[in-house]
């Protein structure tokens, strides 16, 4: 049995927030001091980090759950399917709607069965669940999707990530300007191994949740004046770099180790949007692993640059893209050994190794 992407989609939201638009904000630090450096400084150093330099933000009425919906959407018809084999629809998020302007997150009933209903799906044994485990959730969802099939639970599953970040930044915090919106979303099905040779070959998971625990977590604004009842997302940036420098590259290896795969085989690496610097960091230690010193050109597709860190939609997102012939100079064929892979708050880490 193999575990086969049939469909894939996505929603990339429409409104851009460029860096320019953060230049005029007041940022403050950690200890509600203000940061005197101009802002104009402080959002080029971060270009130079991150490599972003626009976002995409979920219009006002739209909620993560309807960017999920549609993103599902093109899924199911790129599968060819009306939504009514689908045996469970697994949702990885964080933060559930968040209605623009309020301080509570609307996660109940499950941000799954919302997509459910606006699917228009009756089938009463396909079964919906939401899962949080941070920025990795999409590719935790495929895992756990392939491991349903494996115990004759499922046949065919829709997985999606989709985020509304922008709902839960602090904009007195330079990292904000991290964070952005949108949804992917997968089609999986079970096929016989002499149906296809597509399928995933092997997976990876861990979580770290000692010291590492709140590297990523909700904390008051660093605005002094802020209502400390009301929570945003809130990140050690350089604990997150350095733990992800450390155990990401290893897990990557170990999963290809795993499929039997040689790493001159690998053709497409579809890693978490975080940031530029840190991902290049981390397929040049994944490749020194193997004794490489260098890495091949355009093995690692980016879409940072102009759509941000939205979570558990930028390898979904990513993936549908490259497939779907919308990233220039990325292109999958099938036949071709990829990797996904992912880290974020927790901290968990997870990847697979994938035959298109």
């Amino acid at each position: 049995m193999r575990s086969v992407i049939i469909g894939t989609g996505s929603y990339i939201p429409s409104i851009v927030k460029t860096n320019k638009d953060f230049a005029t904000h007041n940022f403050y630090a950690e200890d509600n001091t203000r940061i005197e450096t101009n802002p104009h400084e402080v959002v080029e150093k971060f270009r130079l980090i991150t490599g972003i330099e626009e976002r995409r933000y979920a219009s006002a009425n739209i909620q993560t759950s309807d960017m999920a919906a549609m993103a599902a959407k093109d899924a199911l018809a790129d599968a060819q399917s009306d939504g009514e084999d689908i045996d469970q629809i697994i949702l990885a998020h964080n933060f559930g709607n968040v209605l623009k302007h309020t301080i509570q997150t609307d996660a109940m009933p499950a941000l799954a069965s919302r997509v459910k209903n606006k699917l228009g799906i009756k089938n009463p044994d396909c079964i919906c669940y939401d899962i949080l485990f941070g920025c990795p959730g999409w590719i935790q969802g495929m895992i756990q999707a392939d491991a349903y099939f494996k115990a004759g639970l499922a046949k065919k599953c829709l997985v999606i990530g989709t985020e509304a970040l922008s709902r839960v930044i602090d904009v007195y915090d330079r990292d904000s300007m991290i964070f952005s919106d949108g949804a992917g979303a997968t089609v999986i099905a079970a096929q016989q191994d002499s149906d296809t040779q597509s399928g995933i070959l092997a997976t990876v998971a861990q979580s770290h949740s000692g010291e590492e625990l709140d590297y990523l977590y909700m904390g008051k604004s660093y605005f002094p004046e802020s209502d400390a009842r009301i929570r945003y997302i809130k990140m050690k940036g350089r604990k997150v770099y350095e733990y992800a420098m450390k155990y990401v590259p290893q897990a990557m290896k170990t999963c290809l180790d795993k499929a039997g795969v040689e790493i001159s085989q690998l053709k497409k690496v579809f890693l978490h949007q975080a940031n530029e610097k840190m991902d290049e960091g981390i397929i040049k230690a994944m490749y020194k692993l193997y004794g490489a010193t260098s890495v091949p050109e355009n093995i690692m597709p980016m879409s940072i640059h102009t759509l941000g860190n939205s979570s558990v939609a930028t390898v979904p997102t990513l993936y549908d893209m490259v497939k779907h012939h919308k990233m220039a100079g990325h292109e999958i064929h099938p036949g071709d050994v990829v990797l996904f892979a992912s880290v974020g708050a927790g901290m968990n880490i997870n990847a697979i190794a994938y035959r298109v």
